[in-house]
């Protein structure tokens, strides 16, 4: 899309691994683990696209590649139409600003030793923002207020120790909103908290997108929750995308036998007529070692020999619903 905040075009990230000196006297190459395998997507202004598949599928590398936090081995990377993919540490710099990374864990990424204060003022601080102490303080009381810690005379200068799960992950929230990021990739951002307080930090995700413009990847394993705050829904499976679409085409007119089993593992079961089993069989592949062809056929319960033979390519079936399937169409 033309006005896509971020946009992602055949990207890759190969993992290698050593050979055995038998292997390298042979000749073989250099197996690799292919943790993203040509993905493409884009992100709007204010839109919320979430990664999701299991875990090994790939969407936290690929949300670190997009950050440029691990060097992708292919493809491009766009951040507002300026092709970012092989600018150097130095070149990033105001990019950083613009791109921003909320993690799993409240618990672990913030510096028990610090103040909240100090872990919103860092990044300030690694961009050469704080020379005005005022400006830093008043910048920081707007994060925590955006993000409903109010008001922040209660939080600013109160230790990680001292906060719930679900404020701990609002200051890490509020930490990555201080730049006034254009996007944020947000890994896995609730797993770690009690359900209770789940919605609450989806919902600050929502407001933000709607109210400040903020652009989010939001990388989950739980479609619950992607289907609740999600624009776009893409599927991946062992570093490729099997399907990409709305989220309520993704609920309600899965395609791709894949995306039905994960359906079907979260969500009540619809049936329907002439419909895909959502059954899977066996266990997840070696991913550097992936089967040829489609690498779901040796789980699909509808695959055939081309399968196996030919990889399907990644296609619109009508209303830009993406499905890599031989077999998938709208009905």
């Amino acid at each position: 899309m033309s006005d896509a905040v971020v946009e992602v075009n055949n990207l890759k990230k190969h993992f290698y691994l050593r050979r055995s000196l038998k292997d390298a006297l042979a000749g073989k190459p250099v197996p690799a683990v292919r943790a993203v395998d040509g993905v493409s997507f884009s992100v709007g202004k204010g839109e919320i696209v979430g990664v999701v598949g299991e875990s090994g599928c790939g969407k936290t590398t690929l949300g670190r590649v997009i950050l440029k936090l691990i060097e992708p081995t292919a493809g491009q990377i766009f951040v507002e139409g300026k092709d970012i993919t092989h600018l150097k540490p130095e070149e990033m710099k105001p990019y950083r600003r613009q791109m921003q990374l909320v993690f799993q864990d409240p618990f672990e990424s913030m510096n028990p030793r610090m103040d909240i204060y100090s872990i919103i003022a860092e990044p300030l601080r690694i961009q050469g923002l704080d020379k005005d102490e005022h400006e830093v303080e008043a910048k920081i009381r707007k994060s925590l207020e955006e993000v409903e810690l109010k008001p922040a005379d209660e939080y600013i200068y109160r230790y990680p120790h001292e906060l719930s799960g679900g404020q701990r992950q609002r200051i890490a929230i509020a930490r990555a909103l201080v730049l006034d990021p254009e996007f944020i990739v947000a890994d896995e951002p609730v797993s770690m908290l009690d359900v209770s307080i789940r919605g609450e930090v989806l919902n600050l995700m929502l407001r933000l997108a709607k109210e400040k413009g903020v652009s989010f990847v939001y990388i989950t394993h739980d479609l619950a929750t992607a289907r609740h705050i999600c624009d776009r829904i893409l599927v991946m499976y062992l570093g490729e995308t099997v399907e990409q679409c709305t989220a309520d085409q993704l609920v309600y007119q899965p395609l791709h036998p894949y995306t039905r089993a994960l359906i079907s593992a979260v969500l009540p079961p619809k049936p329907q007529k002439g419909g895909i089993s959502a059954v899977l069989e066996g266990e997840v592949p070696n991913a550097a070692n992936p089967p040829s062809g489609c690498r779901l056929h040796p789980r699909c319960p509808i695959a055939k020999d081309i399968c196996s033979k030919v990889s399907p390519e990644l296609k619109d079936v009508g209303d830009n619903h993406l499905v890599a399937c031989h077999f998938a169409e709208k009905k």
